[in-house]
């Protein structure tokens, strides 16, 4: 059933075609699909040109989504090299695809559905709730269509729906199937195992001249010098901002005074309620307290659970019925309101416990509300410095020069690789969080100019310049005589380990985990309840792989979470937890193996009528878009 998914452009479209049951198309600004027909094309399936502007736009609002998402520039190359050109061409072939085959087989729609369809979609109902007209063409205005082009639009959208159900409507995973779903996810394990490392595997001798030489020699590039690159940055940033700002006591003052209460813990108190429908029964119960019956004895005659009954630790203005919330704070501690007329019913009101407001005087938040200014400032400020910074851009001049200007601190990061590390092999420290720095920098060159990076979650912004490019170079074995040493002693250990381990599996078949580890000079160690997708306390994770392979009763062995760690074990243990019919769980699994045999046969079925209509690329026109190389 996968072998419809190899093809390229089906594969892209599984997920996109099941994503038009729930999304809106304005929802990836889809253009008119006539306009440009018959003129130069991206694509064409059938009868359906995808024009260059219509692609064009589609594409583009595509990227700006994703830019907007990760918070920085996209280049263009980076966009080519993530596949995005053809997942879009992909979606929209798809479409036109099954709009295709709706025209063939001649299924439409009346225009009362339509109609209810779009009267019903929340997005365009106003504040009464109902369907509001005004509303409705505001939005899909701001989105760019007309209301004729609208309307045509959600009529594609259920009919490609209707064909969807009619494909997997009836989809149902048989029982033996969801058995085995269940066995593979849920398979508890429980051994015994013991941890080989590097001191199992004895004393290393140092390696002579001539091995440490012939073994650099098979390695070089191993230790090779990477490409470093200099860069100029300026960071500007909310944090950074507001460490030059100062806020005096006057202002912070007047922020206090505006509204005390703003640093006031109000009262808060235990209360509970019981609502009766009437105030006779409220009246009776109130009775039965002055005889001995306790609060919770009538909540509980009234089938009232703890959390029906007590509201817990509240304020006034956290009591929606002011009724109640006066009663409620009229009493003292341990008291029982007379029946209160309140909004649901009458009501028995107890206070428990009573907490005092608190009020804070102006000593004790001065630094919380000079704290809180100084941010405030500190977000407008950046908007201005950015400003402005964009505008001395214009004039030219490097990250340097223009830092200067703006009496901007600028931080020189003398040498970075690809993997935000510097020449010790360390990262370099400090780099802006969220900024993926390090991709930006090697995506430049020395002499260009870069768009600011914006950091997510408006945390400000990043200005970069390369200043130089130090070339990747071989090294001399002198330069990392310590780091082949290292390596070459580590491959040793590798190597003994996997004898080691192969002895301590068969040691393992014919004694018991204690004699074995004795054996092999470690501890040994019991995990029970071990799951295929997880692991448990120390055990590594690359182990549960051959945990899971391997029989009861059976040992076997793993390389651990790093060459020099080898685990040896035997399986004591199988446990298969029952699924019951009608369970959660196992609609849930049901549900996973319906989704998935769905996708398959969507696919297969994008697939055939793809192949059936037969669909071809401009590659030269989609590169005129897309700004590559035609292939």
């Amino acid at each position: 059933m996968h072998t419809a998914t190899r093809n390229w452009l089906g594969r892209l479209v599984t997920g996109l075609l099941l994503g038009l049951i729930a999304v809106s198309f304005a929802v990836w600004g889809v253009g008119d699909i006539f306009r440009g027909f018959g003129q130069s094309t991206v694509a064409k399936i059938g009868s359906t040109e995808i024009g260059v502007e219509q692609f064009r736009q589609n594409y583009n609002d595509r990227l700006q989504q994703l830019i907007r998402q990760v918070g920085r520039p996209i280049p263009p190359d980076q966009a080519r090299a993530l596949g995005l050109p053809r997942q879009m061409l992909g979606q929209m072939l798809a479409e036109a695809a099954v709009d295709e085959n709706v025209r063939t087989l001649r299924l439409n729609l009346p225009n009362e559905v339509i109609a209810d369809r779009i009267r019903n979609d929340p997005s365009f109902r106003g504040i009464t709730g109902q369907f509001d007209r005004a509303r409705f063409e505001a939005i899909i205005r701001q989105a760019g269509y007309t209301e004729g082009r609208y309307v045509a639009e959600q009529r594609k959208q259920l009919l490609r729906q209707q064909i969807v159900r009619a494909l997997v409507s009836d989809l149902a995973p048989p029982a033996v199937t969801v058995d085995a779903q269940n066995r593979y996810l849920n398979e508890l394990r429980s051994l015994d195992y013991i941890v080989l490392g590097p001191e199992q595997a004895g004393d290393i001798p140092e390696p002579t001249p001539e091995q440490l030489t012939k073994y650099f020699d098979e390695r070089k590039t191993l230790f090779r010098a990477p490409e470093f690159r200099k860069a100029d940055l300026i960071v500007l940033s909310p944090d950074e901002v507001t460490k030059t700002i100062e806020v005096s006591d006057a202002d912070a003052k007047k922020v206090y005074d505006a509204d005390p209460t703003r640093y006031t813990t109000p009262e808060r108190r235990e209360v509970q309620q019981i609502v009766f429908p009437n105030e006779d029964d409220a009246r009776a119960a109130a009775q039965k307290l002055t005889q001995g019956t306790t609060f919770e004895q009538l909540a509980s005659e009234r089938g009232l659970k703890d959390g029906d009954f007590n509201l817990g630790l509240v304020s006034k203005s956290q009591i929606l019925d002011p009724a109640i919330a006066d009663a409620a704070f009229s009493l003292k501690s341990g008291q029982v309101s007379e029946p209160v007329k309140g909004r649901f019913g009458t009501a028995l009101v107890r206070v428990g416990k009573v907490e005092a407001e608190v009020k804070r005087d102006m000593s004790e938040v001065m630094a919380e509300i000079k704290r809180d200014l100084a941010n405030e400032r500190a977000r407008r400020e950046v908007r201005t410095l950015f400003d402005k910074m964009e505008d001395e851009r214009i004039s030219g001049g490097s990250i340097a020069d223009l830092a200067k200007k703006l009496n901007l601190p600028v931080r020189t990061i003398d040498a970075i690789d690809r993997a935000g590390r510097g020449p010790d092999g360390n990262p370099v420290a400090d780099l802006p969080a969220g900024a993926n720095l390090p991709s930006a920098i090697f995506a430049s060159e020395p002499g260009v100019e870069n768009d600011p990076i914006q950091l997510p979650n408006g945390a400000g912004y990043v200005w970069f310049e390369v200043l130089s490019v130090t070339p990747s170079r071989e090294r001399p074995l002198d330069e990392v005589r310590d780091r082949v040493v290292e390596r070459w002693r580590n491959d040793q250990v590798v190597e003994k380990l996997k004898e080691k381990a192969k002895e301590a599996v068969e040691k393992l078949k014919v004694s018991s985990i204690s004699e074995t580890a004795a054996a092999f000079n470690t501890k040994p160690q019991f995990i029970a309840s071990l799951r295929r997708d997880r692991t448990q306390g120390n055990f590594p994770a690359n182990a549960l792989e051959a945990v899971f392979q391997t029989p009861k009763d059976s040992a076997g062995s793993s390389e651990g979470d790093e060459p020099t760690q080898w685990i040896v074990f035997r399986v004591t243990g199988v446990t298969v937890p029952p699924v019951a019919p009608g369970s959660p769980e196992a609609r849930r699994l049901e549900g996973n193996l319906t989704n998935a045999y769905s996708e398959d046969l969507i696919a297969q079925y994008i697939t055939s009528i793809q192949n059936d209509l037969g669909a071809t690329i401009n590659e030269a026109a989609l590169n005129q878009v897309i700004g590559g190389t035609t292939n």
